[in-house]
């Protein structure tokens, strides 16, 4: 083999390719959101992180193994002290065409401070988390969170040329009244909108049994209300989309319970202690910092034998019922 010849695809048992990342940079939050974390959370200690320059460099081993598009997220990626330096390096690859996106989820509430820096840096687009347009209900769900400084947020993105995809958990209640409005919101706003059914991840005091919104349902209720057109537009991950024609906008939905992409997952994931995950609903991981010759060496060949591992699907609904992981939301992020 030549010495320059592409790797082989980082592919799974299933002969799925791996072609996207998501690395988490810390498990801490500015916010408390209740269907992601518990009210008083005990974060890890900042030693055991890995470092951004690590996180660079396992990063690029995925890259040389095939991966096209990086998410970076959290927690809340933007309160991790020099996140921009990650950013910088990610830029060089996709200066030098080895990345084809790189791409950020965020709360939003930091996004006045780095708007303009990320999209300096390569960054086109960005997922913001915004579950409700009501300044009570928001606090309530985010328990610390102000929305004001979310709105400033999506302002500051989109005036630094930011491409904003709004993401809003489906929930009984309060959330089935105000659905609307954020469709609006976000259509009137030049923004998609993805609406997400919530997983069972750590103990936040939430009850998840009836809290629980299938997005079949839901989106049987909005087709009452709005006519929704099937789309081909896909953005790399699970979201399936329709166009609303009323509006000009467009739906996602990720049914990450109800499991309708499991089949053609592409992503794995990676913690901000160096631990791959390739299923976020499965407590199994491989610490990629292991192994005789910790960072390099047979590095490439443990990510492809964990690849390899991959499950079929994922197990939060197994036997009937429902599975839950200890691991909270914030911990890998999305």
């Amino acid at each position: 083999m030549p010495y320059d010849a592409p790797p082989a695809p980082l592919t799974d048992s299933f002969g799925r390719a791996v072609t996207y990342l998501r690395v988490s940079v810390t498990d801490r939050c500015d916010l408390r959101c209740t269907y992601c974390m518990a009210e008083k959370m005990a974060f890890l200690p900042r030693k055991d992180l890995v470092s951004l320059e690590d996180l660079a460099r396992l990063t690029d081993a995925f890259v040389d193994l095939g991966v096209r598009k990086v998410r970076v997220t959290g927690g809340e990626p933007l309160v991790r002290r020099n996140v921009l330096d990650l950013f910088r390096h990610l830029a060089r690859r996709l200066d030098a065409g080895q990345v084809d996106e790189v791409t950020l989820t965020t709360n939003g509430t930091q996004l006045p401070r780095y708007a303009y820096d990320l999209a300096a840096l390569g960054v086109r687009r960005v997922n913001v988390s915004l579950d409700s347009l009501s300044t009570d209900r928001y606090q309530k769900i985010t328990r610390i969170g102000a929305l004001d400084k979310v709105l400033a947020g999506l302002d500051a993105a989109q005036k630094a040329g930011l491409k904003v995809k709004l993401n809003a958990l489906a929930s009984r209640g309060p959330f089935e009244r105000e659905v609307d409005d954020l469709i609006r919101f976000a259509h009137g706003r030049d923004m998609d909108l993805t609406l997400i059914e919530e997983m069972p991840m750590g103990k936040t005091g939430l009850d998840r049994a009836a809290s629980f919104l299938p997005i079949s349902e839901l989106r049987r209720d909005l087709a009452t209300r709005w006519t929704l057109l099937n789309s081909d537009h896909r953005t790399g991950g699970p979201a399936e989309y329709v166009d609303v024609a009323e509006t000009g906008g467009r739906i996602g939905f990720i049914t990450a319970m109800t499991c309708g992409f499991c089949s053609a997952c592409n992503r794995v994931r990676l913690s901000c202690t160096g631990k791959l995950y390739t299923c976020m609903a499965d407590e199994g991981s491989v610490d990629l910092r292991e192994g005789p010759s910790g960072w390099t060496g047979d590095l490439h060949a443990r990510i492809r034998a964990a690849v390899q591992n991959k499950p079929k699907g994922h197990r939060f609904l197994e036997n009937g019922s429902c599975s839950a992981t200890q691991r909270h939301m914030s911990a890998l992020g999305g």
